[in-house]
């Protein structure tokens, strides 16, 4: 059998496969080199055949509706997006000096940070999960950077901690000391004979070696007596001050259980939110920002969808411009619509019944974040702590998340407060100027030189932003069962994507590969 020619591409063959042999060559092709289902997660769908000569219209400029025009017109098809925002991203944005949001009934915000400093107030971060969206980042060049999503330098601060209320403590602090306490438990249950009738022997040998390392336990009478890794009172350093350094004191176990410190640090264990996350340097927009100067001119931006109707043959779209008032007709083959439900829901569409309600059957999460410009890091300088979350039990607060860029430099943005339901809500009916005093009046509890550095702020409440009206999709289980399928098959030459068409709903990730699986289903049709 003849080698491949050096000049033939793995892409150029299976596209010959699929030409000669059809779907099942080319799976078979795929398969044998490991580029079956799951690389559907990884990069977008190989796709054979041409669209050229059909058209079809995007509703939406945020990752999917990007995504799904990027594709399709890779594919030949004849594109237009209809983005009702003057920039593409939707809920990916990021504000930084001169970036300007006005929430419906609430105020006009124009952002006053200074130049080069930002707050990605929507998403923030990207799981080495999420290969899809590490695929574009890696395709358009987009430079990233770590972002600390865990630091256990950071504090933890209860309100109701009970014995350790409002105490700063090292996230080191409390899990060196849990392990330890629990392995000491653990291992005097051994000694005890507690597990015989559980562990052979040699397990109890192999378990008690594992728990004096894992909890640093004292060799002789296995107790937990502190460790290292969970600081020390004075660290070490030159000479005989402070030399060898002061070991710090554990903090009691009953203390540390009285304090239920397992809500506060548990989020890092869970998928997807384990190291290693990433970040674009500068800002989250740069994705969005990398897609649009692909697309060049065929997104039509200030593009509000008012009217959805569809003939037998083609799509009609009316549209108003957001900026004269104009009013306009868009026709298409078909119409691939990435709006969120919570807008689509307001449209003028001629979708069965079945289907709007399987659009309403779907509720979005209130979500808000601030941003607080600092004139200087004191996290950094007084706290030596370098990104990650302060951990919090203060109402409306959630979490408070550091810079994971401009290492000592002067100045940085802090994000206040992330939070979510009836806190983001209630939060929501502040002014702007109400909410920076309720997250300043939380951190200094915190950081004694909050206040103090503080220089400007901006906000969001989602649920208030038009055109988004929420953070994500918020699925019950009788839902997923009931209107998801009817959503994933669309209606007639209407087809849906988005996050809220993933199981990965509030992620970039979700909408990117909601979009590769609407691309495939709607070239085949298309192709039928």
């Amino acid at each position: 059998m003849k080698r491949l020619t050096p000049s033939l591409t793995r892409r150029e063959f299976l596209y010959r496969a699929a030409a000669v042999g059809g779907s099942a060559l080319l799976m078979g092709s795929m398969n044998a080199w490991g580029m079956g289902i799951a690389s559907r997660t990884t990069t977008p769908p190989l796709l054979a055949g041409s669209g050229k000569g059909k058209k079809v219209v995007v509703l939406g400029a945020g990752l999917a509706g990007l995504t799904a025009a990027y594709e399709l017109g890779k594919l030949g098809y004849e594109v237009q997006v209809l983005e009702a925002r003057p920039y593409a991203g939707g809920r990916c944005q990021t504000a930084r000096k001169d970036f300007k949001l006005h929430e419906l009934g609430g105020e006009a915000q124009q952002c006053r940070f200074d130049a080069g400093q930002y707050i990605n107030h929507g998403p923030w971060r990207i799981p080495l999960d999420h290969q899809s969206t590490l695929y574009y980042a890696r395709q358009f060049k987009v430079p990233l950077e770590v972002m600390v999503n865990e630091n256990d330098h950071a504090y933890v601060y209860l309100e109701d901690g009970g014995p350790l209320s409002k105490q700063r403590l090292r996230g080191a602090q409390i899990k060196a000391d849990m392990r330890g306490h629990v392995a000491e438990l653990l291992a005097k249950s051994v000694t005890g004979h507690a597990l015989d009738t559980q562990l052979t022997g040699d397990d109890q040998r192999l378990l008690l070696d594992y728990l004096k390392r894992e909890g640093a336990l004292d060799a002789g009478d296995l107790a937990y007596k502190g460790r290292s890794g969970r600081g020390f009172a004075t660290n070490p350093g030159a000479g005989l001050v402070p030399g060898a350094g002061t070991p710090s004191d554990p903090l009691a176990f009953h203390d540390l259980l009285a304090a239920r410190v397992g809500k506060v640090y548990s989020a890092v264990q869970e998928f997807p939110m384990h190291a290693t996350m990433f970040q674009p340097v500068g800002g989250m927009d740069a994705i969005p920002r990398a897609f649009a100067s692909r697309l060049g001119g065929r997104i039509r931006y200030h593009a509000e969808v008012q009217r959805i109707r569809q003939g037998d043959d083609k799509v009609t779209i009316d549209v108003r411009d957001t900026a004269s008032g104009a009013l306009s007709r868009v026709t298409a083959d078909y119409c691939l619509c990435t709006v969120p439900l919570s807008v689509l829901r307001m449209i003028d569409t001629d979708f069965s019944d079945g289907f709007k309600a399987a659009i309403k059957a779907v509720p979005y999460a209130p979500v808000g974040k601030i941003g607080l410009q600092m004139g200087r890091r004191f996290w950094e300088e007084d706290d030596h702590i370098y990104g990650g979350h302060v951990l919090t039990d203060l109402k409306g607060i959630n979490t408070i998340s550091l810079p994971s860029g401009g290492w000592q430099q002067k100045k940085g943005v802090v994000l206040g407060y992330y939070h979510y339901a009836l806190d983001a809500i209630e939060v929501s009916g502040m002014t702007t100027a109400e909410r920076t005093e309720f997250a300043l009046a939380a951190g200094e509890k915190i950081f004694p030189a909050y206040r103090a550095n503080y220089e400007s702020s901006f906000s969001v409440a989602w649920h208030r932003v038009q055109y988004s009206l929420g953070g994500w999709a918020e699925w019950t289980d009788a839902a997923r069962k009931s209107a998801y399928p009817i959503l994933l098959d669309g209606e007639r030459r209407v087809l849906l994507a988005g996050e809220h068409l993933s199981y990965l709903t509030g992620w970039q990730a979700g909408a990117i590969e909601s979009a590769w699986q609407q691309v495939e289903t709607l070239h085949r049709r298309a192709s039928a």
